[in-house]
């Protein structure tokens, strides 16, 4: 679980603005990390030095509401950008279930390709949908992706577009082949580590000292994604965001292991290459998969589909 503290915010009359929207929901995801989210109807505030202070409605600055969809209300005046913040990352932070939360997020085309046929992957979505993922891995525990993302995108999973603590980063690796030289392997930036199937001929030894070598049972040189949350639980993990690629989302999905899904899709067709989610074959419309609610999100020219995928909430 993340440790890192708040940094001191000034308490203010006035309208709430976002920058005091995204610490207020820093803290209510730090709750929830540490094993204590707030669920159910609650005034929240932060003390003078950014802690999260709970406190009876009249005297609060929002009220966190973890049985409504968007997962709030206010109580001082917000502007327009406040409220969009709090309404897609509010339902993340708080509520029984943001303890141990697994959301997986895409960046797709109109045709739902992630990738061209040669590979190339990079700003599928636009900068607001990539400032949006770098929220995500400050909100949570870990931020995870398969080997070939690491391997093709070779990307540092840090929060550095954002104000926020940096996640650990997990990559799965079955067979332990990853280039030693890739970025969350060398940086020392974050907490890595790489799960391999148990057995897997590793060599830990030519990674980073930052790096951790987990190993858990494989299916078919496959890893379990049961398996894989199971392990980062007991390494403290227990909000977990999966950033990709669409295999590890796809296998993760088909396991029944994400409480919800994101897409976001940009007004871009690729016409062939990389399809964002593989599942097995269906037969009928009922067999589908479907979401309990689908919000949606402008993110800039992008829409984001935000879909719970728990079952409906009594």
């Amino acid at each position: 679980m993340k440790q890192t503290a708040l940094a001191a915010l000034p308490v203010t009359a006035g309208i709430l603005g976002e920058e005091t929207a995204w610490r207020v929901l820093q803290a209510l995801a730090l709750r929830a990390s540490h094993g204590n989210p707030v669920v159910e109807g609650t005034g929240v505030t932060l003390d003078e030095r950014g802690r999260l202070q709970l406190c009876p409605p009249d005297r609060a600055w929002i009220v966190a509401r973890p049985e409504r969809e968007q997962g709030w209300e206010p109580v001082r005046p917000v502007d327009d950008a406040t409220r969009e913040l709090f309404d897609l990352y509010a339902p993340l932070c708080c509520g029984p279930r943001s303890r141990a939360l697994v959301v997986g997020h895409l960046g797709q085309s109109l045709d739902g390709r992630v990738a061209t046929v040669t590979g190339a992957s990079r700003f599928v979505t636009g900068p607001e949908d990539l400032r949006h993922t770098h929220r995500l891995r400050a909100l949570f525990d870990a931020v995870m992706i398969g080997a070939q993302t690491a391997t093709r995108d070779d990307p540092r999973l840090t929060t550095r577009l954002v104000p926020g603590p940096q996640p650990a980063r997990v990559v799965l690796d079955p067979q332990a082949r990853l280039d030693s030289r890739l970025q969350l392997l060398s940086d020392g930036a974050a907490r890595t580590i790489v799960v391999t199937a148990r057995g897997a001929n590793a060599t830990p030894a030519r990674w980073g000292a930052h790096v951790e070598w987990v190993q858990v049972p494989a299916e078919a040189g496959l890893l379990a994604p049961q398996a894989v949350l199971g392990a980062l639980r007991a390494h403290g993990l227990s909000r977990i965001f999966i950033e990709g690629g669409g295999v590890t989302i796809s296998r993760f999905l088909q396991a029944g292991a994400l409480d919800r899904l994101q897409l976001a899709i940009a007004p871009k067709i690729i016409g062939s290459g990389t399809p964002a989610l593989q599942l097995p074959p269906i037969a009928e419309m009922g067999e589908a998969i479907t979401a309990a609610c689908c919000r949606r999100f402008a993110l800039g020219a992008d829409m984001l589909f935000d879909c719970d995928l728990r079952p409906a909430r009594a």
